[in-house]
């Protein structure tokens, strides 16, 4: 367990310094067995210590004192779907966030096939549909899609990148708000893309 709570507050503190975490925005969890560690309410991802960690058991209850990020619906929604996934990376990263922004988000493709990588760590980028923060319908809609990809963007709100360890999710976090400032990037230019053909060799 040591190790697991480290790894998390070594990565929360990573993406803070690096500009993918701003103020007290995003949140993160690791889960062992029946327990999930998360972030806690209202604090910066920069300065955490495993002793600052919130901890539930999969059904909501506290374990501790700390209180966890309001965000814990969704964080115990995935895990309840999915017992291979043990790490979960929420950011407002600006490009991601910008991307969940387009009225014309193409919820099939939400984004073009720029580069192998985004294939490799990132699709299928699930799309899920605005919904209050903390809101038990979003945990709901959240906890539908995760069945069929492990990174959804979150209209008019951010990512979630999920893996089976702390350092996987935040890898494909990291790779979508790339993708997504590579596509802003070169709106106004000829872009190449991946043909259909390279696309399968990929996957």
């Amino acid at each position: 367990m040591p190790e697991l709570t480290e790894a998390l507050c070594s990565v929360a503190r990573s993406l803070h310094r690096r500009g993918y975490a701003h103020g007290s925005t995003g949140n993160l969890s690791v889960r062992a067995g029946d327990l999930v560690w998360l972030t806690p309410t209202g604090r910066p991802l920069e300065n955490l210590s495993p002793g600052d960690l919130a901890c539930l058991s999969l059904e909501g209850e506290s374990r501790n004192e700390n209180r966890p990020t309001k965000e814990f619906p969704f964080h115990l929604a995935i895990y309840r779907a999915r017992p291979d996934l043990h790490a979960i990376v929420h950011l407002h990263s600006f490009y991601a966030t910008a991307l969940s922004c387009l009225e014309n988000l193409s919820e099939q493709e939400p984004l073009p096939a720029l580069t192998p990588y985004y294939f490799m760590r990132v699709h299928p980028l699930g799309v899920v549909a605005y919904h209050r923060p903390g809101a038990v319908s979003l945990a709901e809609e959240i906890g539908a899609r995760i069945a069929s990809a492990n990174v959804l963007l979150l209209r008019n709100h951010g990512l979630v990148a999920c893996g089976a360890t702390i350092e996987e999710a935040a890898d494909r976090a990291e790779e979508l708000e790339q993708t997504a400032r590579l596509f802003f990037q070169l709106r106004q230019e000829r872009v190449r893309l991946l043909t259909p053909d390279e696309i399968r060799q990929l996957l």
